[in-house]
């Protein structure tokens, strides 16, 4: 079958590769689709992180599809049945991260299926079910956000993880969700799953227009918005920064999105207004929660391009020259 695997920085291809066979323990999934991760894009310019030496690693860990294989002792699941796969954790090892597996792909193997197998949201298609483990990384940057239903709150970056937490607040029922993002394509679909508002930062004041929208805390350095909580999932790094100088006194900051190099942060803003800087990492402590969300709310809006295994590098291109662009994914039926 085809595969996408990468070979080195800068190297990844579509590769031949022999069919998973499932152990005991293990299921084979036919996958639907898979999406596209900015992990992934970090593997395509950086190369393999881990995985066996000298083997190309497999991407793609946001995985739908259907279960066509199940060994012996896999007691939850049965042929035929429509799941989403958790990919993994540091334990079980991380399906397109650094093991011998991955989901772009027609096939993969699912080790301890009973543990990483869990039903598809029912009457959503499969390729929105593919957007689970991406909603589920949202949904926990949300989490860690620590708002109240009532509180407003913003999220910096459309993208798919910023607009997994928006769909996450509108689900909580928070008021005043705001949206800031420069690609007209991702502040509609911001709107559309959930945000009351969408700022462009390369047009507008966005803390003035959050002062309009939130009202004003006043400080010893000057009005703030009343904004409660922020979700940062730009990955611009002087963001972290503007968000520290700019916040209310006791506002929590949740940093979702990659910053591998050392943020500008003002730790007397940090310490001065009591601000709760936190990390998001992987999913909320309950993955269902994804999948339930993804029952209630209609999200399909937020796939927007969808490409075949074969066109990995068209679809990498696309993702890499633009913004105007939701969740992409890959399909790899019987590749």
């Amino acid at each position: 079958m085809k595969q996408v695997r990468i070979h080195g920085p800068g190297d990844a291809r579509v590769d031949d590769v022999p069919e998973p066979v499932a152990g005991p323990r293990d299921a084979v999934v036919r996958v639907a689709a898979c999406g596209i991760c900015g992990t992934d894009l970090s593997f395509v310019t950086y190369g393999a992180i881990a995985g066996t030496p000298g083997v190309p690693m497999p991407i793609g860990h946001e995985m739908s599809g259907v279960v066509e294989a199940v060994g012996a002792e896999v007691t939850a699941f049965a042929v035929g049945d429509e799941v989403v796969v958790l990919p993994g954790n540091d334990a079980l090892g991380r399906i397109g991260c650094g093991t011998d597996e991955g989901g772009m792909a027609p096939r993969v193997l699912v080790r301890e299926a009973d543990v990483r197998l869990f039903r598809a949201p029912r009457g959503v298609d499969l390729r929105t079910a593919a957007l689970v483990e991406p909603l589920a990384v949202g949904m926990n940057a949300a989490d860690q956000a620590d708002a109240a239903p009532g509180e407003p709150v913003a999220v910096f970056g459309a993208g798919p993880v910023g607009l997994a937490a928006i769909a996450t607040f509108a689900d909580r029922g928070h008021p005043d969700i705001v949206a800031v993002d420069t690609s007209a394509t991702r502040r509609a679909l911001a709107l559309e799953l959930g945000a009351t508002h969408a700022l462009d930062p390369a047009t507008e004041d966005v803390w003035a227009r959050l002062i309009e929208l939130h009202g004003e805390t006043a400080t010893m350095f000057g009005p703030t918005p009343s904004t409660a909580a922020y979700v940062e999932a730009t990955g611009v790094d002087t963001v972290v920064g503007d968000l520290v100088d700019h916040a209310a006194p006791g506002a929590t900051i949740a940093v979702v999105a990659v910053h591998a190099g050392q943020l500008p942060v003002s730790g007397l803003m940090l310490m001065v207004k009591e601000l709760t800087l936190r990390g998001a990492m992987e999913y909320p402590a309950r993955f269902t929660d994804a999948v339930e969300l993804l029952e209630r709310r209609d999200l399909s809006a937020m796939v927007t391009h969808t490409f075949d295994v074969a066109d990995f590098a068209d679809a990498v291109a696309l993702l890499q020259s633009s913004k105007e662009c939701g969740k992409v994914l890959i399909t790899a039926e019987d590749a």
